[in-house]
């Protein structure tokens, strides 16, 4: 609190100098020329999930009326997506500049806080948004609760079942006679649109299956396309904003699995599984009625499904890229 109350005076003035301005100038500049993806790297700032947070913010404050800035939270500065970023992306470096970054941002928790809202809230002004709505948020939920209203258990077919995954595609857009994961994927990434983006959403436990976040390096590295994650439901205020309200040139990997153990939701009729797999075919349904490609996979074994998909996008990042 500290920290911010030092900065806010600064931040509140129209000065050149304000470095709220500043950020916020170079952000709206680089949107101008097509740059809508903003590229976050930890350089040392000491401040442990710091781009998490501020991807929430950005994301679900200025991705709405076919706009916005996407955030991608990058492992750090050597990550694909950062010194490697296209000219549709904006490298910040959270902490200490270094060669790559476009934009450093450096200060204590309190002050970065505080600047980054401060900025965020001027972008929305530049792009002509509210950045203190979230009208795509809801339509997720509607769909989601009329699932469970259905029965979430026949809500849709695989197209075919390669090893410990089912296909799923959302929509018409996979090719028919898709056979296999590796040429899903493959259909996926040649569906993401110019300077588009993939996005992968992960409908699984953060713990048992922490090995899922490595997909986001290894997708923007076979593809050069700059590549989000995210673990849901949690995301699905954050990133999910701008997936449904922002530049409509997304693609969307979802992740599920089959629940080996779980719990009924006291007074409902489904249990948190199913609430979990709603939500994830809610979203999914939601994204396909905005003509984004999405293509959901389905562990049928969660450790063999991950060990599978992971082996098919290094595969799929040794051939042509999209």
């Amino acid at each position: 609190l500290n920290d911010a109350s030092a900065v806010s005076g600064m931040l509140a003035t129209d000065d050149a100098a304000n470095p709220a301005l500043r950020l916020a100038a170079a952000l709206g500049a680089a949107h101008s020329r097509r740059a809508e993806k903003v590229a976050l790297a930890d350089t040392g700032s000491g401040i442990v999930g710091f781009a998490d947070w501020a991807e929430q913010l950005i994301a679900e404050s200025t991705g709405k009326q076919g706009t916005g800035l996407l955030p991608v939270a990058l492992e750090g500065p050597g990550s694909p997506g950062f010194t490697d970023a296209g000219d549709d992306a904006t490298a910040v470096a959270i902490g200490p500049a270094v060669s790559g970054a476009a934009v450093a941002v450096t200060g204590a928790l309190g002050a970065q806080l505080l600047l980054w809202e401060h900025a965020t809230a001027i972008v929305g002004r530049l792009l002509g948004i509210n950045p203190f709505d979230q009208p795509d948020v809801e339509a997720a939920k509607v769909a989601a609760r009329e699932l469970l209203d259905a029965g979430v258990g026949g809500a849709d077919h695989p197209v075919c079942t390669d090893g410990a995954i089912a296909v799923h595609p959302g929509g018409d857009w996979l090719p028919d006679g898709t056979a296999t994961v590796a040429a899903a994927l493959r259909a996926l990434v040649d569906a993401v649109a110019e300077h588009g983006y993939l996005a992968v959403q992960a409908y699984l436990d953060r713990l048992t299956d922490a090995s899922a976040a490595v997909l986001r390096a290894e997708l923007a590295r076979g593809t050069g396309v700059q590549t989000t994650f995210g673990w849901g439901p949690r995301f699905l205020h954050s990133t999910g904003q701008y997936h449904k309200g922002g530049h409509p040139n997304g693609a969307f990997l979802q992740l599920t699995g089959a629940v080996e153990r779980d719990l009924a939701v006291p007074g409902a009729s489904y249990t948190l599984g199913g609430l979990q797999l709603a939500q994830a075919l809610g979203d999914g349904r939601v994204l396909a009625g905005h003509r984004r490609p999405v293509l959901r996979l389905h562990f049928t074994d969660r450790a063999a499904g991950l060990v599978q998909l992971v082996r098919a996008v290094q595969e799929l990042g040794r051939g042509a890229g999209p």
